[in-house]
């Protein structure tokens, strides 16, 4: 019988996960690779991009003002999702991040 069953392992990986939403497909890829390039640079291992469901909201607008309730519009905003995941994170890295200019209309989540 083992006696390690009930000991943690002391190398405890640290995961700095990355959430990128933009309504632009192009945007975003360019944004996410500008990331991986950073990480990768300053030695992290990186997971990733992973694509998420795109984000559809869809609304419904009468044409009309009044008479013609049957003249209605649809307009739908997509957003567009990315996770990207460093294990190992290190200050540079870090640093690296806060510090790295991306396009406007790119939302950003960084947690631990």
């Amino acid at each position: 019988m083992s006696t390690t069953q009930g000991t943690k392992d002391k190398n405890t990986l640290t995961k700095l996960r990355i959430r990128i939403r933009a309504y632009d497909h192009k945007v975003i890829d360019s944004s996410v690779k500008q990331i991986v390039e950073t990480a990768r640079r300053y030695g992290g291992e990186v997971v990733g991009p992973i694509p998420l469901p795109n984000e559809i909201r869809k609304y419904t607008v009468n044409r009309s003002t009044f008479v013609h309730k049957t003249a209605r519009e649809q307009f739908e905003m997509r957003v567009h999702k990315r996770v990207v995941d460093i294990m190992n994170p290190t200050p540079k890295i870090i640093d690296a991040l806060t510090n790295l200019n991306l396009p406007a209309g790119v939302d950003i989540e960084i947690k631990m």
